[in-house]
């Protein structure tokens, strides 16, 4: 029987798979493992991908057999053979997916023109705290030193610049120089000079 990777169980670990196997900052054996569940994809048996690749077949054959049954997981580093990831790297690409959602607490216009949040007393804004809090929710053990430097790594930003004197309402006008109309301009002061020796 023609051994295949299998179809990613969904179009998230689909596309985890396409990142990873073309990443330059993530461990080079794991890009060489998407890169084998990839061109299996792309329809190349077995020794096709060893030539490619330049490895052995049954190196080829362990690390499709591992992802078939695991899933992304499989791909990690087998034990024993140094120290184990405390993250793996379907969790790494689910903390940076969090920081392209929409933090839960931020206010948002609908379509009926009303504001509301998907959860009020979740974050407006995201930052490392909120981050690493939503990822313990989704099961991850994750410090929030490791979450800064795992968008750091990916060159993701996390912080969101804002200006307070922008405004999408048509009736919001900038100030301008003067705070009100109404209030006069003070006039200036005089200034006292002493006499000099010409005016005597």
């Amino acid at each position: 029987m023609v051994l295949r990777a299998r179809l990613g169980r969904d179009e998230g670990e689909q596309a985890v798979v396409h990142r990873l196997a073309s990443a330059r900052k993530a461990p080079k054996d794991v890009v060489e493992r998407c890169r084998m569940v990839e061109l299996s994809w792309d329809g190349r048996l077995v020794p096709q991908i060893a030539d490619e690749l330049r490895c052995s077949q049954k190196t080829v054959r362990r690390w499709l057999h591992r992802f078939n049954r695991l899933g992304l997981e499989g791909l990690e580093d087998l034990g024993g053979q140094g120290r184990k990831r405390r993250i793996t790297e379907a969790e790494r690409s689910r903390i940076v997916g969090l920081v392209k959602q929409t933090p839960p607490g931020r206010l948002e216009v609908h379509p009926s023109n009303e504001m509301w949040a998907a959860d009020e007393s979740g974050p407006s804004e995201w930052t490392l705290d909120a981050l690493n809090a939503t990822a313990r929710d989704l099961g991850i053990e994750v410090s929030r030193s490791q979450v800064r430097r795992i968008l750091l790594a990916e060159g993701v930003r996390w912080r969101r610049t804002r200006s307070w004197t922008r405004s999408k309402d048509p009736d919001f006008e900038g100030k301008g120089r003067g705070s009100s109309s109404s209030t006069p301009a003070r006039p200036p002061a005089r200034r006292w000079a002493a006499p000099t020796n010409s005016a005597r």
